[in-house]
């Protein structure tokens, strides 16, 4: 869908990266546009919420410059093997669900917070040059603030979120001690093939085209009028890459990565039903979730002056092959 050379040339033609989590939804995406662009990739994930399937469909046609690792970010001596000789981690691995860090925040917190903490170890002793961190969007809670600047205070309202900032400082606190660069790049609501529509937590437009498919009405959490910055996850892969390229050092800095629009949940709703082609399904509505945010829209500014980023694939040139995708795979 993307030509990613049109954006990225041969910056990454030769270079030996690590994706963590590249197994998972975004992370195997950032792994094909990496392969595309004639890097080559070692992918280490534990399939906790990965898949080797995502890997299948591109995996093939640059066999020789990918390797696989089934493998925890926790095995500080697995992570010095396989960042070795990398010039850049992209740093994907994460428990990524707010109700499942309700449920588990001890287990939460050990796999996204130490397992950043030995991701960053393991790269400052191989002397990577730079760290790009799945960041979330989520730390900014429930500020009424519109748009979320990352320069605003954060605001942590679930355990998940809680453990997103604490990497954060991790970044920063690496990059102002050692000579290793780093960015967090804090997603908004990222969405698109691949991302696993049978999770219990899966998330809403994975769930609704769960719903939809089998014939049911999709089911929203509270009043539905909440919005989210809906992100193809094309975009997120586009500001990975453009942090990786970035001539002067981030140092941490955290930068929002999103399209700088919202849509609420129920005019999503009724998008997908109709691209689906069953309107008549309509929402059903359950009571609010613990943890869950009202309202997200990302200010753009920051990415644009630090990343020169902008989205290259608007919410709707998104929403209708993510929808094919789920309609290939679900039905």
């Amino acid at each position: 869908m993307t030509d990613w050379k049109k954006y990225h040339s041969n910056h990454f033609q030769g270079t030996k990266v690590l994706v963590t989590g590249g197994a998972g939804f975004i992370g195997s995406h950032i792994t094909e546009a990496l392969l595309q662009l004639g890097a080559t990739v070692t992918v280490l994930d534990d399939l906790s919420g990965g898949d080797t399937q995502n890997l299948a469909a591109f995996a093939s046609e640059a066999s020789d410059r990918l390797a696989f690792v089934e493998g925890s970010i926790l095995d500080q001596a697995l992570l010095a093997k396989r960042v070795a000789g990398c010039k850049y981690v992209f740093h994907q691995a994460a428990l990524g669900s707010v109700p499942g860090s309700v449920d588990r925040p001890a287990h939460y917190t050990e796999v996204n917070v130490i397992g950043t903490l030995r991701v960053l170890e393991a790269s400052r002793q191989a002397k990577v040059n730079r760290v790009m961190f799945a960041a979330s969007s989520s730390a900014y809670g429930d500020s009424q603030v519109l748009p979320k600047v990352e320069t605003m205070r954060t605001q942590s309202i679930s355990p998940y979120a809680a453990t997103k900032v604490a990497c954060e400082a991790l970044l920063s606190a690496y990059s102002g001690s050692y000579d290793l660069d780093t960015a967090a790049l804090r997603y908004f609501n990222i969405f698109g093939p691949r991302q696993n529509a049978n999770s219990a937590y899966a998330a809403v437009i994975a769930a609704f085209a769960k719903a939809i498919s089998a014939d049911q009405h999709p089911m929203i959490y509270g009043d539905g009028e909440q919005s989210r910055d809906f992100t193809f996850v094309h975009n997120a892969v586009h500001a990975n890459l453009l942090a990786a390229r970035c001539k002067k050092r981030i140092r941490g800095q955290v930068i929002n990565v999103a399209c700088g629009t919202r849509v609420t949940v129920n005019e999503l709703a009724t998008m997908m039903a109709q691209l689906m082609g069953k309107p008549q399904l309509t929402c059903h509505h359950e009571a609010e979730r613990a943890g869950d945010v009202k309202h997200s829209l990302a200010d753009m500014t920051l990415a644009k002056k630090l990343l020169d980023y902008e989205p290259i694939v608007s919410f709707q040139d998104g929403l209708a092959p993510t929808v094919e995708w789920y309609e290939s795979v679900l039905c």
